[in-house]
Parts: structure tokens; C-alpha cells; sequence
């Protein structure tokens, strides 16, 4: 049985996961949703901001509104929004400390010409390359920095000039708070922590909670605390939104010495480009769109150009904010132009109802954010990279000296801990039966090594057959030195020695440097990577099973001992894969390949056509899949759901050949193939396309159509759906080519499947991928503006 399904274009399936293309006028639409969603982030965040900087409270509206429409017509990142940073409080505190409000405006104009200048010059990848460590120990230092700071404010006090001495002023403040005060921050915080939560609450008042955190909870918590002071009328002290003069609208140039000016604008541009630039990526990635990093870089200068020169904040590009403008529909760069426009004009309209927010509040509202720049998630990744010295460092050196001292250190920690893990080398003696030596090195052989190595060597005895196994880490010039002389004098005495490459097993180093292939002992006539590559250099066995254990001594010899450390880290602390995988059970399918991922990456599940049975489904349901789904997104707590399909599938052309509707007793694949009659209907309504190239065939289309079947079948799942409408998991749809060995995603936007690129410069693209993946990027830009996103 074939279907009669019509090659006439059938118009795309309205859904979540593939919408049409929308018409200008349902992009104005949802740019103009967005854009209040995120004005409503944006206005109590930014008086926080400029209260916990000590400048005028205009000057957080005027950063807002600047950044909105400045970066969004001119940036390179449509849909990214900017305003003011949280982290570069502490850096604008210390410059207004230092310099006065007027001249800081100076050093955010002067900031914004280098970044223009930096722009031109098409430098702006260059600030990726900035390890996470410092750039996570940074933000945390700015957190805890801000939150002790806005502490006092809270318990009624002001903050000192700086970490140390709040601080130390603090057991003082918590002996005499000031109790309206205490309440209008506590009642703040707790809406802050409550909010989100208000879906999780059980039957019909979860469904509403779930209707009531679509308003954002800063907002909401701002309100609340000063409703509250209004109704018992307490008498506390409110935000000043003076008029601006046009005297302050005019910078002054900073009075101090050249070399700490121009440190000060070197330190708001580093932080500025660097916080930018690393959630344009993050912001590129989640909305699946290719942005131009300079011109992002050139768009940020000029509007950190132009609100020093109307008396705003130093601005950055934050992925929270632009986060709840991708979630809330925004489709062109005019929802974050529209959102300044709003903010705009509320500054200038609503200035008697913002006058009555209690400072507390804001400060409460800011406290919260500052803590949360502290993020577990963060400080388990730098652990797991061994680069938790650096993260440590830079915090600690940030609360104590400021931002500008805790980069540098954290940059002079981890060069300190590169050069101790290159010079970090092991070499080990062993002697077998036989009298045959075996010496092993692990780690990279440098001049430093070169002692021990030759310790190690001249204990030989003359005349012993040796080999020596490197483990493939780097081989200086000094060490191979080493090593030949003692080869040539050990071989001039009778000896033999064979030197083997341990990640390359049949490689030897001849005398002269050149690498040679040596015989493998194995069955695997082969280097250990081609048994799936080229079957052609496999001896085939009559005896599957004993071709497959000689495969597992391969590892065990091999790839074991290159691993069993990461696999006992994760047998200790059990595994904590960001993302489920839900694939095919096809043997051409190799997870691990195409995503580029190892132990403890993925949580993944296979099955014949990569299907999750609906629920409710007549003599097709499985409860399989979905105890797999519901344990990887409560338990587990992945942040992504990826179905990938793949050309050829078998259980797709079975479904095309309506082997699911044959007569007869039905078997255990005719009743689980049933769970596919979803796709074949959406073939038939909205068949799946490529967004480069056609189709082969109605096969193929079906591959496609299927993914998209499986992510609408996916929201069935309670808690899937729970956890995508409260915007903490994201639905991804895959399509891998085998002829091509091509993967495509799908375009939620488009609705099409478009290939994913590789890039020329993988270094830099490669690390901002990882720290994507694994949700660094966006939770450290989320930890900028308030709970109740999560990146």
C-alpha cells in the first residue's frame, strides 16, 4: 500500500516547533508583543542598576532606551537587546567614586569610540577567546559585590565604598536594621524566588500560576513592595528621578592621572565587548541565526558613544533580556527597538508613578541578580575542566581589588596552570616476565621532563628489549633529543627499542624523527578508529561474538586507560547530562560521532524510526519512551530535547508501505510502527521541506515530517510541557544525511531543516559552542537581569 499524497505545496503546519514564515504584519505583531515583555524587564532592572552604581536613576532609563534602539538598529545580533550591566556596576561605582557622575560619562563616550574603533578593525572574536573561568569568577565577584553592597540598603543603611568595608560594616548594620525597610526587601525577594514557581502548584492552581508567570516577576515584585508601603504608608525613602539639565547632559573631562583614565576606559571596554560578544553568540545560537560579531561590536560602541553623552550608564548586550524576547515571539531587530521606545517613554511620562518605588525594593530586586551571578552550574563546569583555581581567583580578587585586578589575576592564574600541566609528566618503569621493559610516559615531554625522563632511562639494563610508549601529548625538541641519544647508545649495546605513540598504537617513531605504521597484534589490521570507517581492514569472523570481544580488549587496552578517570569522577558523582538525545536504533547512527560528545553528555534513547508514542493512542501506546522522557526531565533536569531522524530509515519506509495496516494478528513491530500514523498524517497536511535544497523523495520528506510529528508528541508529556512553558527546556528537531554526513536542524522560524555549517576559524567558534552546550553563556548573562528567566 502506497499513499496518494499530492505534489502540490501544501502550506506549513501552524505549530511551536516549524511555524510558516510569518507576513509583516504577524512580525509586527510578535516584535511588538515582545517588545513589552521586555520593557517590563527592563525598567525596574535598570533603576536597580543605576541605584546600586550611585547615579542619577535617569541614568539606568536613558542606558535602557539607548541601548534598545541604538544596538537594535545598528547591531549585528537582531534580536539581542542592550541596556545597562550588571557587570560593570562595580567598575561604574568606582569610576563615579572616583571621577564623578560627569566624568564617567566621559569614560563610557571615550569606551564607545574604541569599541567603534575595535569594530572597524574586525577584532570582535578575538574577546571569545577569554576563558570562561575568569569571565564566570568575574561575574561572580560583581554578584557577591553588588549583594553586599545592596545588603545595607536593604536592612535601611547606605553601602560603603567598597567590598571589604561593607563588609566589615555589616555585623553593625544586621544589629540595627531598620524594620520598613527589612519588610519592603523581604517581601521583593520573596515574590523574586515564589514567582516562577507558581506553575508547580498542584491542579487548577498551577494551571493559573502558569497563566501568571508570563508577567515578569521583577516587575511583579517591585509592585508588590510598593503597593505594600503605600497601604500601611511607611515611611521610607524613594527613588529620585530628577529632571535632566541640559548642564548634565554635557561630559567632563576626568581629573586624575593619564595612565588611570585610560585603564578606565580600557576596563569598560574589555568587560563591555567581552560580556556583548559572548551572549550575541549565545543569542545566535538559541533563535538559529548567523549575526556579524563586529558589527555587533561597532553597534555597541556607538551606543555606549551616545548614552555618555546623555548622561546614561555604560551599556552591554545581556542574553536574558534578549532570551525573553526571542521566547516571547520578537522575529526582527524592531522588538528591541520598540522596547527602547517604551522605555523611553516612560521616563518621560511616568515619572510620578516610579517615584514611589521604595529604594529597598530596588535594592532587594538587586540583590537577588547579584546572587545569582554566583551560579553552581558554573563552578561545577570550571571543576570538571580543573580550572576551578582560576574561577577562585578571579572572584576572590574582584570582591578584594576590583575588576580590573581580578581579570589580570585570574589571567596570570590560569598561565600559571598551563605552564604547570605542560610541565606536568609522568614516566613509568615497568618489567615484564620475559625481561622485556616497558616505560610509559603520560603527559606532555618538555625540557622540564627531560631529568626525569633520564633518570629514568639510564636505570635500564644494556642489552633489554624496551619500548616506549607516549601517550601523544607534546614532544619538545630537548626530550626527543633525549630519547634519541639514549636510543642510539642503548641499540650500539645489544638492546632493541621500539617507540609507539599510545593514541596512535601502530605508530613508531623511527631514529629520525619520522612516524612509520607498525603491525597492530590485534585482529584490527588498523588503527583503533577504523573498524567503523573501513570494513575492508577488519578480518571478518565467522563468530560475531568473538568480533565483538575482540573489540572491547581494543578498548580495554587502548582507550580505557585514557578515559577511566573522567568515568570515575562520573561514577562518583553520578551523571548530569544537559541534554536527552532521542534517536533511531539504526546501527549507521552513531550518536557520539555526529554530536562530538563523550561520557556523561547525553541521556539517550533509541528506537525503530525514532518515535514518541502519543499518549492515548489506541493499541499503539508505550510506556517506554515516555519513563525515559519523564526521568531525563525531572530527575535528570536536562535543559534540551533533541528528536533526531535520519535518511534511509527503515520504519519510515515501512510506514510509506502501510505494513502497519497489513490484516492478520498484529506483531510487536506492526504495533509499535502505529505510533507513526501522526507523521503520515502531517505528510499529508504540511510535509517537512529542506530550506537549501529539494527532497529526493517522499521517503525522505516523511524523515523530515516525522521529527517534527515527534516534537508535537513530545508536549503531550506533562512534564515536558511544564518545563517548555516555563522556558527552562527547548524542543530541538535533527535530520542526519548519510551520504553526506550531514546534519540539518530545524528552523523553528522557517520551518524548514537547514544544514549546520562547519566553520573556518573552529578554535574560536568550537569554544563558544561548548560553553553553549553546556549553558555557560546564557546562564552567565541570565544571572544579569533577575530569576525569573532561566537562560
Amino acid at each position: 500500500m502506497t499513499l496518494d499524497i499530492s505534489s502540490a505545496p501544501i502550506a506549513s503546519d501552524t505549530t511551536d516547533h516549524a511555524p510558516p514564515g510569518p507576513t509583516t504584519r504577524a512580525r509586527w505583531g510578535r516584535d511588538v508583543s515582545a517588545s513589552l515583555v521586555v520593557f517590563l524587564i527592563a525598567v525596574p532592572f535598570s533603576l536597580g542598576i543605576a541605584l546600586a552604581t550611585g547615579a542619577p536613576l535617569t541614568s539606568g532609563l536613558a542606558a535602557a532606551a539607548v541601548g534598545g534602539i541604538v544596538v537594535g538598529l545598528f547591531g549585528g545580533t537582531s534580536l539581542m537587546v542592550s541596556g545597562p550591566s550588571a557587570a560593570l556596576t562595580v567598575i561604574t561605582a568606582g569610576l563615579i567614586t572616583q571621577y564623578g557622575w560627569r566624568a564617567t560619562c566621559a569614560v563610557t563616550a571615550a569606551a564607545g569610540l574604541l569599541q567603534l574603533l575595535l569594530g572597524a578593525r574586525r577584532v570582535a572574536r578575538t574577546a571569545l577567546a577569554v576563558s570562561p573561568a575568569i569571565v564566570h569568577g568575574m561575574l561572580a565577584g560583581v554578584g557577591l559585590t553588588i549583594a553586599i553592597a545592596q545588603l545595607h540598603v536593604v536592612l535601611g543603611g547606605s553601602p560603603q565604598s567598597s567590598a571589604i568595608a561593607n563588609l566589615l560594616a555589616l555585623p553593625g548594620q544586621l544589629a540595627g536594621p531598620h524594620p520598613p525597610a527589612l519588610l519592603a526587601g523581604t517581601v521583593t525577594v520573596a515574590v523574586l524566588l515564589a514567582w516562577p514557581r507558581l506553575n508547580r502548584l498542584p491542579g487548577r492552581a498551577g494551571e493559573f500560576g502558569a497563566r501568571l508567570v508570563k508577567v515578569p516577576g521583577p516587575l511583579v515584585a517591585v509592585a508588590a513592595a510598593t503597593l505594600l508601603v503605600l497601604a500601611l504608608d511607611l515611611r521610607l525613602a524613594h527613588i529620585e528621578l530628577p529632571a535632566w539639565q541640559p548642564q548634565s547632559l554635557v561630559p567632563a573631562l576626568p581629573h586624575g592621572s593619564l595612565a588611570g583614565v585610560l585603564a578606565a576606559v580600557l576596563t569598560v571596554t574589555a568587560v563591555a565587548s567581552v560580556e556583548s560578544l559572548l551572549s550575541a553568540v549565545a543569542v545566535d545560537r538559541m533563535s538559529q541565526r548567523t549575526g556579524d560579531l563586529d558589527r555587533e561590536l561597532r553597534g555597541q560602541g556607538l551606543a555606549n558613544l551616545v548614552s555618555g553623552l546623555v548622561g546614561g550608564l555604560p551599556i552591554a548586550g545581556g542574553a536574558v533580556r534578549s532570551t525573553a524576547n526571542v521566547r516571547s515571539g520578537g522575529q526582527t531587530r524592531w522588538a528591541s527597538v520598540l522596547h527602547g521606545v517604551w522605555v523611553l517613554a516612560a521616563a518621560l511620562a511616568l515619572t510620578g508613578g516610579l517615584r514611589r518605588i521604595p529604594l529597598a525594593a530596588l535594592a532587594a530586586l538587586v540583590l537577588v541578580v547579584g546572587l545569582q551571578m554566583v551560579s553552581f552550574a558554573h563552578i561545577r563546569n570550571v571543576h570538571r575542566h580543573r580550572e576551578f583555581p582560576v574561577y577562585l581567583t578571579t572572584l576572590l580578587a574582584v570582591v578584594a581589588f576590583g575588576v580590573l585586578w581580578g581579570v589580570g589575576l585570574g589571567a596570570g592564574t590560569a598561565v600559571l596552570l598551563a605552564l604547570y600541566r605542560l610541565t606536568r609528566a609522568h614516566v613509568d618503569v615497568g618489567t615484564g616476565p620475559d625481561g622485556s621493559v616497558t616505560v610509559q610516559t603520560h603527559g606532555p615531554l618538555t625540557f622540564t621532563a627531560v631529568p626525569r625522563l633520564s633518570r629514568a632511562l639510564t636505570g635500564i639494563p644494556a642489552g633489554a628489549e624496551v619500548t616506549v610508549v607516549h601517550d601523544g601529548s607534546f614532544l619538545d625538541h630537548a626530550a626527543y633529543e633525549t630519547l634519541h641519544d639514549w636510543r642510539t647508545g642503548h641499540q650500539a649495546a645489544g638492546g632493541r627499542v621500539s617507540l609507539v605513540t599510545r593514541r596512535q598504537e601502530d605508530e613508531v617513531l623511527d631514529p629520525d624523527g619520522t612516524v612509520r605504521a607498525g603491525s597492530s597484534p590485534g585482529p584490527h589490521r588498523c588503527r583503533a578508529w577504523t573498524p567503523w570507517v573501513g570494513h575492508h581492514c577488519i578480518e571478518q569472523q565467522e563468530d560475531p561474538h568473538g568480533r565483538l570481544l575482540d573489540g572491547v580488549r581494543v578498548f580495554q587496552q587502548h582507550t580505557a586507560p585514557l578515559i577511566r578517570p573522567e568515568l570515575a569522577r562520573l561514577a562518583r558523582e553520578g551523571q548530569t547530562p544537559s541534554q536527552l538525545f532521542l534517536t533511531c536504533a539504526d546501527s549507521r547512527m552513531v550518536t557520539s560521532m555526529i554530536t562530538n560528545s563523550g561520557p556523561g553528555d547525553l541521556f539517550t534513547v533509541r528506537n525503530v524510526g525514532n518515535l514518541v508514542p502519543a499518549p492515548f493512542e489506541p493499541g499503539a501506546a508505550d510506556d517506554s519512551v515516555a519513563a525515559a522522557v519523564q526521568y531525563a526531565v525531572e530527575a535528570l533536569e536536562v535543559r534540551s530535547i533533541t528528536v533526531c531522524g535520519h535518511s534511509g530509515c527503515g520504519a519510515m519506509k515501512a510506514l510509506l508501505d502501510g505494513v502497519h495496516e497489513r490484516p492478520g494478528p498484529p506483531t510487536p513491530l506492526t504495533r509499535w510502527l502505529r505510533n507513526g500514523r501522526g507523521s503520515l498524517d502531517r505528510l499529508r497536511r504540511a510535509p517537512a521541506e529542506f530550506a537549501d535544497r529539494p527532497v529526493l523523495d517522499l521517503a525522505e520528506q516523511l524523515c523530515l515530517t516525522n521529527v517534527v510529528q515527534q516534537l508535537d508528541q513530545l508536549m503531550a508529556n506533562p512534564a515536558v510541557e511544564r518545563r517548555v512553558e516555563e522556558g527552562s527546556l527547548r524542543l530541538v528537531g535533527m535530520y542526519f544525511d548519510f551520504a553526506t554526513a550531514q546534519a540539518f536542524v530545524l528552523d523553528r522560524a522557517a520551518g524548514t531543516f537547514s544544514p549546520v555549517e562547519a566553520r573556518s576559524d573552529r578554535r574560536t567558534d568550537d569554544d563558544s559552542a561548548e560553553r553553549v552546550r553546556k549553558g555557560d553563556l546564557v546562564s552567565a548573562a541570565d544571572s544579569e537581569e533577575g530569576p525569573q528567566l532561566a537562560a
